[in-house]
């Protein structure tokens, strides 16, 4: 039984705090969801709480031991694990009545899945002894859902000893959380995103956990977010040439997503998903041969006819029929459901105050930043009370936050050791720097202000959880930084667990605003806004490098347009009214492009003339 045949949705990493403790809510019910392992500080005292609340012994992890981060990740790993493993059991042998754990559980489940239907069997008999043998055979065949976790590959930062010594390179931060989880109990995946880094990917051939058992079946699997097919391509060749599997692509929206946001070249989520279902069997086949070969060369022997490839999607999602076209048309494993579930505060660590935030945000409230210590753009809440907090630090002539986590540190513009952009003494030396280096005013005060941008989102995205759990931190700011996509403007109201999920399946509708577009249409829009966005900031002159790079952008958001007009009467989940509304969105961001395109194209003429 695969996890589709329990649920076909997911739950993505939500920041670094937001779903660091998602799986012991949601694992019992069957539900797949995935922890950062960035913030290993936060799991700490994560760990802390779950022990003293569940009166388990707690032996602190301070961090001055030795390879103390991979310890704690372990250990908070193994923790989750042990807590998930024991509310499943619970939850199986609770009884069949209205509210309990197991009706909970197969009431969530999709109408139409086997489980489901045994269910609704059960329920209907009227014979005593045939009612027992179904309750027998629907305990025996659940299962919970597997807890994934998240390292994203950009958070490599080197670490140094007690005497300022650079240590080797599996102390990295991402390394280190990679053996942490390699360490670990849990037989789950780890999902690689922000790009690849074939430091960390080499790492993976020291566990034994990623390479297939003999009956082809692995411990361990290996999760690749990606942004198109080149990339899946490229990163799965790199494993496979060293007997490592990637069991999953999960293809995420480049602009209409939570958190950092790693735009496309103006390639479409459709046409990405179109070029993987014709692929995927190509795919699986070129690789298999790679990790084959390579495993040979290892002297390991398995089964090579059970591997598969999966692909997932996610990143905009907010109706149940955009779920069943996206399995329908694309033959997609799981569709993940993010930035709604920080509306519900039963699986997820939001405070009061920022879910009454969430809920009150609009679509100019919910923005493409550049609050992000690593330069990447990043989905924003303009509204949030780390954005409140910043604006007064700025009014009080206080720029930046204090560095107590380092986690973002990456600049080594002015010492050895990589800085955070949004740390004060990062700001105060690129002020002293820029009063050497120009007397113009507007420059310094433009250059200031985008220094002053930057939040401390280590903090900022921990805090949420420190307060849902009353964890307390007088030492440490209690403003939130949250990382909603786009789609949340459209959903208004708190929900829980039930309803969130009744509403992916289509059984209630949790959306409140009638005007929310398409996903599709609403990616392509931010497309259109980043391009233009783009155009502007490379006008007067437009170099030959921008020439190239607008020209391919435009080029490629054209021929999603015309895929997407080809693809409207395929839509059969959604109605007629739907369909032409869509149309309709279509042919004006179409032209909203035409026009910014007539100014690209006098550009370039003007600029070859």
């Amino acid at each position: 039984m695969s996890i589709s045949d329990i649920h076909n949705f997911h739950i993505p990493v939500l920041g670094t705090g937001f779903s660091l403790d998602t799986p012991v809510k949601v694992s019992k019910y069957g539900i797949s969801s995935v922890m950062s392992l960035a913030d290993d500080m936060l799991m700490e005292k994560l760990r802390k709480h779950y022990n003293e609340k569940n009166n388990l012994p707690y032996i602190p992890i301070e961090d001055n031991e030795k390879d103390s981060r991979a310890k704690r990740i372990t250990a908070y790993l193994n923790l989750m694990n042990v807590l998930a493993k024991e509310q499943f059991q619970i939850l199986k042998h609770s009884l069949f009545e209205h509210g309990s754990e197991i009706t909970k559980y197969f009431e969530m489940l999709p109408d139409l899945s086997n489980l489901k239907i045994k269910y609704k069997e059960m329920l209907g008999t009227k014979d005593i002894g045939m009612m027992a043998v179904l309750q027998l055979w629907l305990r025996e065949n659940i299962k919970p859902g597997p807890i994934d976790v998240n390292i994203m590959t950009k958070l490599d930062k080197i670490n140094y000893d007690e005497k300022g010594n650079q240590l080797p390179a599996e102390y990295n931060d991402a390394h280190a959380a990679l053996r942490g989880f390699a360490n670990s109990d849990l037989e789950s995946s780890v999902v690689f995103s922000a790009g690849i880094n074939t430091r960390l990917y080499s790492y993976l051939e020291a566990f034994k956990d990623f390479f297939p058992e003999q009956d082809g079946s692995f411990r361990k699997k290996i999760i690749i977010k990606v942004s198109d097919f080149r990339s899946a391509l490229i990163q799965g060749k790199f494993l496979a040439n060293k007997g490592l599997w990637v069991s999953e692509y999960r293809v995420e929206s480049g602009l209409n997503c939570g958190g950092h946001a790693f735009a496309t070249n103006g390639f479409l989520l459709g046409p990405i998903l179109e070029e993987f279902n014709k692929k995927k069997n190509e795919l699986l086949e070129s690789l298999r041969e790679l990790l084959k070969k390579s495993l040979l060369k290892k002297k390991i022997t398995f089964d090579d006819s059970k591997l598969e490839i999966n692909v997932t999607v996610q990143g905009g999602v907010g109706k149940s029929t955009e779920q069943d076209f996206l399995i329908r048309k694309y033959g997609v494993k799981s569709v993940g459901w993010g930035s709604p579930f920080l509306l519900v505060s039963e699986v997820m660590n939001v405070d009061d105050e920022t879910l009454q935030r969430l809920c009150e945000a609009g679509e100019d409230d919910i923005y493409l930043s550049d609050v992000s210590p690593l330069g990447v753009p990043f989905n924003n809440l303009r509204t949030s009370s780390k954005e409140v907090e910043k604006a007064k630090r700025i009014e009080d002539g206080k720029l930046g936050a204090p560095c107590i986590k380092k986690y973002l540190a990456s600049n080594i513009e002015y010492s050895r050791k990589p800085a955070c952009t949004a740390s004060i003494s990062y700001v105060n030396k690129k002020a002293d720097d820029l009063r050497t280096k120009t007397n113009n005013l507007y420059e310094y005060n433009r250059e200031i202000n985008k220094a002053a941008e930057k939040v401390c989102l280590c903090v900022g995205l921990a805090a949420s959880a420190l307060m849902v759990n009353n964890i307390d931190t007088p030492k440490i700011s209690k403003a939130v930084s949250v990382c909603p996509g786009p789609n949340l403007a459209y959903f208004s109201k708190p929900a829980s667990l039930q309803e969130m999920v009744d509403h992916i399946y289509g059984r209630i509708n949790l959306v409140t605003h009638n005007r929310r577009p398409n996903m599709f249409i609403k990616e392509l829009s931010l497309y259109i806004n980043y391009f233009v966005k783009k155009l502007d900031e490379n006008l007067n002159p437009l170099s030959t490098q921008a020439q190239e790079f607008l020209r391919t952008f435009h080029s490629n958001m054209v021929d999603g347009i015309n895929y997407y007009k080809k693809l409207l009467p395929e839509i059969l989940e959604e109605t007629g009214k739907s369909r032409r509304k869509m149309k309709a969105d279509l042919i004006e961001l179409e032209i909203k492009l035409n026009e910014y395109s007539h100014q690209l194209f006098y550009e370039e003429i003007k600029a070859t003339a």
